[in-house]
């Protein structure tokens, strides 16, 4: 995560080589580069060394996992646990469908009930693990909880977990010839987080497709993954539709079209929308400041200017041949 990052060394699109910053855990000195060149998706420059800070390992680990009736009751759930303040280390959601899924693939060593569920991650002092399962248990009750496991020690820890570690690969493991899987993410605010995933999960269910919601709720961004025939081109049609329909959601929401993935090729005219032109625009000048050329990753993020298409060969060409004919 992008917060872990202390400095970077970065290739610059003309050779130069700059470092971000240097070691302390906090400086106001100049611009933040760091977190520029780590959110630019390779557009900006090539990172050759990362200086990323550690964290001091945990007197005491728990996990936990909690089943609900249906994935607003989960995704209300996680939002009351992240309002209350009540630390947890991290905290993610997996749907029936999803649970079906790792069930099928047998990824994991148990069998899982087929509902919506959480899971839980806890560190800190024994006491406090203690205390914060047992107010993460509390307000699971009262968003109507079915089963509340918690790990007692490190193999059950392991156990507990394997589901959502292994959620992505249990999808990808089921395709068939012709099938794809499309997965993608949006962010909200967490007082949104239970309204978009209801709505999302309603929408997945239409398609009538193998489709799944997961994600790490704590900071409300969420996940979908749809498994769809991509030689059908009705079937394609309908899951873009869908996966652009969230992200519009999203974007009503006051959140964004993408917590983690990034942009890349897919959502930049998601970014404008969320962004608009002049935020962009920003953006755009960054880009042909510290690459005039748009060599590194030329098309990400934002449209290559027509303007910049020559690359620096033919501009020089050009620039030398311009010279000799104005003498």
């Amino acid at each position: 995560m992008k917060d872990w990052v202390v400095n970077l060394t970065v290739v610059l699109a003309d050779g130069t080589v700059i470092k971000t910053r240097q070691r302390p855990r906090k400086s106001s000195a100049g611009y933040n580069l760091t977190s520029l060149f780590v959110g630019s998706e390779g557009t900006l420059g090539l990172v050759t060394e990362i200086t990323l800070k550690l964290a001091v390992i945990p007197q005491e680990t728990s996990v936990a996992v909690v089943t609900f009736p249906t994935v607003r009751d989960a995704a209300s759930a996680a939002a009351k646990v992240m309002r209350a303040g009540v630390p947890v280390a991290a905290m993610e959601i997996m749907d029936e469908v999803q649970m079906h899924v790792v069930n099928k693939s047998a990824s994991t060593s148990r069998r899982w009930k087929e509902v919506p569920t959480m899971f839980f991650k806890f560190s800190g002092t024994k006491a406090g693990v203690k205390e914060n399962i047992q107010l993460v248990k509390t307000i699971a009750k009262s968003h109507s909880a079915g089963d509340f496991e918690f790990a007692r020690d490190a193999a059950e820890q392991q156990t507990l977990w394997s589901a959502r570690k292994e959620a992505l690969w249990s999808m990808l493991a089921l395709r068939e010839s012709g099938a794809e899987v499309w997965s993608t993410d949006v962010a909200v605010p967490l007082s949104r987080l239970s309204d978009i995933i209801e709505i999302s999960k309603r929408e997945l269910d239409e398609l009538g497709l193998f489709a799944s919601v997961l994600g790490h709720v704590g900071d409300g961004n969420f996940h979908e993954s749809i498994l769809y025939d991509k030689t059908n081109p009705a079937e394609r049609a309908a899951v873009e539709k869908c996966v652009h329909d969230m992200v519009d959601r999203a974007l009503e929401m006051e959140g964004t079209c993408t917590g983690e993935h990034g942009v890349g090729l897919g959502k930049k005219a998601f970014l404008l929308k969320e962004l608009g032109v002049d935020t962009v625009g920003v953006m755009k000048s960054i880009k042909g400041a510290l690459d005039p050329f748009w060599l590194l990753n030329p098309g990400k993020i934002m449209d290559v200017p027509s303007s910049s298409s020559s690359s620096p060969s033919s501009s020089s060409s050009s620039s030398s041949s311009s010279s000799s004919s104005s003498v």
